[in-house]
């Protein structure tokens, strides 16, 4: 089927879900490569580029960030990540794509900075094989051979990397299967279909009962990743007892209440950890418990109000409500004297409400850092605790 036969997956259109689906890294990295290739074959610079995807019958237009001619054989391009509404951790992701002409006449995939090598058995790629999944090596030489307009290509060396790859790779599951240094390139069908809130939740509900059943003592809910450093380092806990509850506190909260009611007195955690950034957790001060951006107000205001009781000065006061976010109140307390009493507050009072929604749990302790995962306030979790 000629390109021009193709029909386009619109994603502009929402899953059946209601939700807006994405593309993968494999899709970002073939677009990629198809705008490089085409400023080395054509000397044309493609902003938007429609990438084949592997069922052979439709394509995504893809948006490219830049695109540059290293040399006369060499481009370079950038894409960046659009997950949609599915929860996944390379969103936002820079992909990057060096081409490269060779005189072998064969495409030869490398892993870039921030792509992972695959250095044991067991998956879709050989042992020393760069991290790029058979799916988008398929995209990619459809690519290739769509600029050339025939399987007679020069060959050419592709590398793929993503920046700060190392980093995003440690919240995959590439660690326990061999994948050393960096993401894998993945995707089957070239789109992002959304996880819905339904299986999402499912998911957190089963990882909250795993954890109840473990018996140790305690429990961690963080939002995201933000403290998770604290919950190994500081409170010693498994990683089976720490669960990514996303934006989702109130769902999170029912359903450890509903699990503990159901447990004997005996065999029940006794302390739940709440954990991570204010910009989340503090919009619990008003009354909001759907974390997600789009379902709740940003939680600067409800800081202002909760610390209008405290005798501050009124430039501070002031600057604490002009605040455009909440890592800029982070930034200015920062400065401040009384900042860590301040932060120490919020979680006293945070723990408090937590724990007013449970009934079944003894205690409540609650940790707010800053984004590079700082403590704000100098106590410990047993300063803030509320049975």
């Amino acid at each position: 089927m000629s390109q021009s036969e193709l029909k386009i997956v619109d994603l502009n259109i929402f899953a059946e879900n209601g939700l807006k689906r994405g593309f993968t890294t494999g899709s970002c990295a073939t677009a990629g490569l198809k705008a490089a290739l085409t400023l080395l074959q054509d000397d044309l610079v493609l902003s938007q580029v429609a990438v084949t995807l592997p069922d052979g019958e439709h394509f995504l237009s893809i948006p490219v960030q830049s695109v540059e001619k290293i040399s006369s054989t060499s481009a370079r391009a950038t894409v960046i990540k659009n997950a949609g509404d599915d929860p996944d951790c390379t969103d936002g992701a820079t992909i990057t794509v060096e081409v490269t002409e060779n005189s072998s006449g064969q495409i030869v995939f490398k892993a870039g900075d921030g792509v992972g090598m695959v250095t044991e058995p067991g998956i879709r790629v050989p042992v020393g094989e760069p991290a790029i999944n058979p799916g988008p090596r398929q995209m990619m030489t459809m690519a290739v051979q769509e600029v050339f307009a025939d399987d007679r290509h020069p060959g050419c060396d592709i590398t793929v990397g993503c920046v700060n790859g190392l980093a995003l790779a440690k919240k995959t599951f590439n660690p326990r299967l061999g994948i050393t240094g960096g993401i894998s390139i993945l995707g089957t069908t070239g789109v992002v279909e959304p996880m819905s809130l339904a299986a999402y939740m499912a998911a957190i509900e089963v990882y909250i009962r795993v954890s109840a059943a473990d018996n140790t003592g305690a429990i961690a809910f963080l939002p995201g990743n933000i403290g998770l450093k604290y919950c190994h380092d500081k409170l010693g806990l498994p990683r089976k007892q720490i669960v990514n509850i996303s934006n989702f506190l109130g769902f999170s909260l029912e359903t450890l209440d509903a699990i503990l009611s159901e447990t004997p007195a005996t065999e029940r955690v006794k302390t739940l950890y709440l954990l991570g950034h204010p910009g989340k957790i503090a919009k619990v001060l008003g009354d909001q418990y759907d974390l997600h951006s789009s379902r709740s107000s940003m939680a600067m205001g409800a800081l202002a109000r909760f610390w209008q009781r405290f005798d501050l000065r009124a430039s501070l006061l002031k600057a604490i409500e002009n605040a455009n976010t909440v890592e800029a109140i982070v930034e200015l307390l920062g400065q401040e004297p009384s900042g860590k009493r301040l932060w120490h507050s919020v979680e006293i009072e945070l723990a408090r409400l937590v724990k007013e929604r449970l009934s079944s749990i003894q205690s409540v302790e609650v940790r707010l850092f800053n984004m590079r995962g700082q403590a704000l306030s100098d106590s410990d979790c047993t300063g803030v605790t509320h049975g």
